[in-house]
């Protein structure tokens, strides 16, 4: 008898993001964005900056935005606000704090919370503390309500403040995924298929100033088609939210799915790997 499908779990979804990362260049992407953009967007000079992080598991990604920091405006103090649900992921960012010397003057906190309950505290708490910089990194597809959750992370910046969301691109195999293959995707997977026109539609309607870069990215698929692929299986579970996906899934679905996956507006071919589009849009929200 086949399994029946279902979600996974908190501690599946960090084992099947790890495939994920391990196979894509997204953090490379993000790098390249810290190395062009980064040291200007925080250019502005304070005695101390606070700054937000909501993001999916990508401390490695905020440590290093806390290094430029620290190049751009040498000796100030930093203090670092962590909200991440995951206890997985908040153990690991606190062990890679724990092996980071470098990080003088820096201040950390960890808010094992939704954004949501993050919010509702600091509403009950009246404790509306304001930051210099906030990110939101590939987080708002698991958010209920996306414009209202903008709207209020925006009100906490302080004066002169910028709000960093980084989303997937309009241009990505995701976003030709969600629109034209949704029946592929099993009930299980539970997020929002948001890309960037989404997010800046809402920054329009709250008449915010933003700019938009978009940043090329790849994530190698090519065992998501070869049977019995550990590796491909885990791939598939992060892209579909279900465990076991391959193992569960009707026979008709993994095939559509797979058909859709190799279409030329999700991938292409390089060196015989099939490369899906995991494009980025960083979106810098001005206070």
């Amino acid at each position: 008898m086949i399994p029946s499908m279902r979600s996974l779990t908190a501690e599946e979804y960090v084992e099947a993001f790890k495939s994920f990362l391990d196979h894509s260049t997204e953090h490379q992407c993000m790098d390249e964005f810290n190395k062009e953009q980064m040291p200007n967007i925080v250019a502005g000079h304070k005695a101390e900056h606070s700054s937000l992080l909501l993001g999916d598991f990508l401390a490695g990604q905020d440590l290093k935005m806390i290094r430029i920091l620290q190049a751009v405006h040498p000796g100030v103090l930093i203090d670092n606000e962590i909200v991440e649900p995951n206890p997985q992921h908040v153990a690991a960012y606190k062990e890679l704090v724990n092996q980071a010397p470098d990080l003088q003057n820096v201040s950390f906190i960890w808010h094992q919370l939704t954004s949501l309950e993050y919010e509702q505290q600091v509403k009950e708490k009246g404790t509306h503390k304001k930051f210099d910089f906030i990110h939101m990194i590939q987080m708002l597809y698991r958010v209920e309500d996306i414009p209202n959750t903008i709207k209020f992370f925006h009100s906490c910046l302080d004066h002169h403040g910028k709000l960093l969301i980084i989303i997937l691109s309009d241009s990505s195999g995701w976003a030709s995924l969600w629109k034209n293959y949704r029946d592929c995707l099993p009930a299980t997977d539970s997020g929002h298929y948001i890309t960037s026109s989404g997010i800046t539609e809402v920054l329009q309607r709250l008449g915010v100033e933003h700019r938009v870069y978009e940043f090329p990215s790849g994530w190698d698929i090519t065992e998501c088609f070869v049977e019995g692929d550990a590796v491909g299986g885990r791939m598939m579970d992060f892209l579909t939210g279900t465990k076991n996906f391959l193992g569960t899934a009707p026979p008709a679905l993994r095939r559509r799915l797979q058909e859709a996956l190799s279409q030329p507006e999700c991938s292409s071919t390089k060196d015989g790997r099939i490369i899906f589009s995991n494009n980025l849009s960083m979106i810098v929200v001005e206070s």
